[in-house]
């Protein structure tokens, strides 16, 4: 007895992974899964694409979870230094595909915007692929111009162009969305990284006056900005999704009307099972469910910065930068999300990161995963004295 005793002592755990954050990402998924169905079924029912079948966003999404799932496998077998090595080609890569959406008779066009290539049965949107490709890209940057953190010139510019470069392209589909969340994840990296604060803050209150004067630039967004200030002005115009969101968070009130018992989803809430599906929980699972669903990103944003920083404590800080990098993404996006269901922001055509159909964002968003927890998976290794 005291030999088998030692022996399970002595033997190193079995998972040498974060449990808590697998079951967080789980749990967001299920939720996704259920609440998905449950958004879509009005909308595949009368859409006669769908061929009148009120599982089909069913299906297709739990395909693109199978999809994102075995990616994340995939990506989670490799090492953080073959990542940092790569990194420039697969920004390189990502800019590629930015341009070629842009190309005539290529790039697929959907309600005014052209974000999609067409892979035959299904459209990447390639804006999702580059959130991922700028962690990589922007954490081995400030890696390797860490000496350089607090030259402007020498250290932000550089960075400053590309990122730029970027932009220009992603305004052009348009998708100001992605343009946010992918400036706010180079930003985040670059102060993380060591960028000086004085710096950082001139370069913040410059973003935010350059992104009010897009805004104001753009007659359709300064639209959306109207009627974010008053949906109740106009509701049946410029106002209407917000609106009929507001509609659906008060009639959740604590505890929901009951899974399946939204109204808004009978074709009155427009993207119910993408950019809107907060409201559809809200409505369905009331006050209970939409602490649930924050309390979950808040302990996903949580234990990516928690795996950051037992990477630096590490010494290994292009881990450390694309972890913190993966909890800014999914913490600003599902941030910005929740804020346009609730009327806390403009409208900005972002879905919910795990939980919103969408193939290109759940399989990115599960990569960008299968990364982070290769991230800690290393620390593990290294603190119980194995090479990684």
């Amino acid at each position: 007895m005291n030999f088998f005793t030692q022996a399970f002592r002595q033997r190193p755990p079995m998972l040498g992974y974060d449990q808590a954050l697998i079951w967080a990402v789980l749990a967001l998924l299920s939720i996704g899964l259920v609440m998905v169905y449950s958004a879509s079924i009005a909308m595949a029912e009368v859409d006669r694409d769908t061929g009148f079948r009120s599982t089909y966003f069913l299906l297709r999404h739990g395909i693109f979870l199978a999809v994102g799932l075995l990616a994340a496998l995939v990506a989670f077998q490799i090492p953080l230094r073959t990542w940092q090595q790569y990194a420039p080609y697969l920004f390189l890569i990502g800019a590629f595909l930015l341009v070629l959406v842009l190309m005539p008779g290529i790039g697929r066009e959907v309600n005014g915007s052209k974000r999609w290539l067409s892979l035959m049965v299904v459209n990447f949107q390639p804006s999702e692929a580059m959130k991922f490709c700028v962690v990589l890209y922007a954490a081995d940057y400030t890696v390797r111009k860490a000496t350089y953190m607090h030259s402007l010139m020498k250290g932000f510019f550089p960075m400053a162009l590309v990122m730029l470069i970027t932009g220009g392209l992603l305004l052009a589909e348009p998708d100001f969305g992605a343009l946010v969340v992918i400036t706010a994840i180079a930003m985040a990296i670059l102060f993380l990284g060591g960028f000086d604060w004085r710096l950082f803050a001139g370069l913040v209150l410059i973003l935010v006056l350059g992104f009010v004067a897009m805004i104001v630039a753009a007659p359709y967004r300064y639209q959306r900005l109207i009627g974010f200030m008053d949906p109740w002005a106009d509701p049946y115009g410029k106002g209407y999704q917000l609106s009929h969101s507001l509609i659906a968070f008060g009639r959740g009130e604590w505890y929901g009307v009951g899974l399946g018992g939204s109204v808004e989803k009978l074709s009155y809430l427009p993207e119910a099972h993408t950019d809107f599906l907060m409201a559809i929980i809200a409505e369905e699972l009331g006050f209970v469910g939409v602490a649930l669903v924050i309390c979950l990103f808040a302990w996903l944003a949580w234990r990516a910065f928690s795996i950051g920083m037992q990477a630096a404590r590490l010494e290994r800080y292009y881990a450390a930068l694309v972890a913190q990098g993966v909890g800014v993404w999914i913490g600003v996006q599902s941030v910005i999300n929740m804020g346009v269901n609730m009327g806390l922001l403009p409208t900005k055509g972002l879905t919910l990161p795990l939980l919103s159909f969408g193939g290109s964002g759940i399989v990115m968003n599960l990569v960008a995963l299968g990364v982070l927890l290769r991230c800690d998976w290393e620390n593990r290794q290294l603190m119980r004295g194995y090479t990684v």
